[in-house]
């Protein structure tokens, strides 16, 4: 996937998770921002981050901030809608017959449905911007959602569907993503579960550039 006009700006603050002040062309703006897990040991006092300039001009914030450069380690993307529109551009050259965003299935909506020949699929993304000492972490915010969407495809999977849960990792240098215990217990509970259950764990590996990201490699 790639943006459409991209700026730089440095990090002010964040007053909520919606919102953040930057600094672009000494003015400080307020823009949203595309993500609201926490975030803290990325968002930093003057840390370099992209925006992409919105193209409402009806908005009350001309920019999105997409991306922040974290020092010793490389560029970021952290925009939470990111990782699915990636997944679908990878999914679609795995040679499935039917790739089907926002599935139903149970209480839940899946965020992808596929067939080849008579199997099914199903596959939940999430995506990681957590990195400690070069591992990938999920999540940096507790989320009951992805608690039940594994109960989902736990038993999606004892009822024929082939099922996985794949991380896009939206960092370069890192190859896995471990649950963040310290951050959700039940989320480490339920990934375990689901592993044992014959849920692929799939590690999609990305290219990160200022305006764009895509999937280079997938790992187990």
């Amino acid at each position: 996937m790639k943006y459409k006009k991209v700026v730089k700006g440095s990090f002010v603050d964040r007053p909520n998770r919606f919102i953040a002040h930057v600094k672009i062309d000494d003015e400080i703006q307020t823009v949203h921002v595309k993500n609201t897990g926490r975030c803290r040991e990325l968002l930093l006092p003057d840390a370099e981050v992209y925006l992409e300039v919105a193209d409402n001009p009806a908005r009350k914030t001309a920019y999105d901030l997409i991306a922040v450069y974290k020092e010793n380690f490389g560029l970021i993307n952290i925009d939470s809608q990111a990782p699915n529109k990636v997944a679908k551009e990878w999914l679609e050259t795995q040679n499935y017959d039917v790739v089907k965003p926002e599935y139903k299935y149970g209480n839940s909506r899946i965020d992808f449905y596929m067939k080849k020949g008579r199997q099914e699929y199903l596959m939940e993304v999430k995506g990681c911007t957590l990195e400690r000492q070069g591992i990938g972490y999920f999540p940096d915010a507790p989320t009951e959602r992805g608690v039940k969407h594994l109960r989902e495809l736990i038993g999606a999977k004892k009822a024929g569907y082939e099922c996985a849960v794949a991380f896009v990792i939206q960092m370069e240098g890192v190859t896995e993503v471990r649950a963040n215990e310290e951050t959700h217990p039940e989320f480490k509970e339920a990934l375990e579960e689901a592993r044992a259950a014959g849920v692929k764990v799939l590690f999609l590996m990305c290219k990160v550039e200022k305006d764009s990201l895509r999937v280079v490699e997938q790992r187990e």
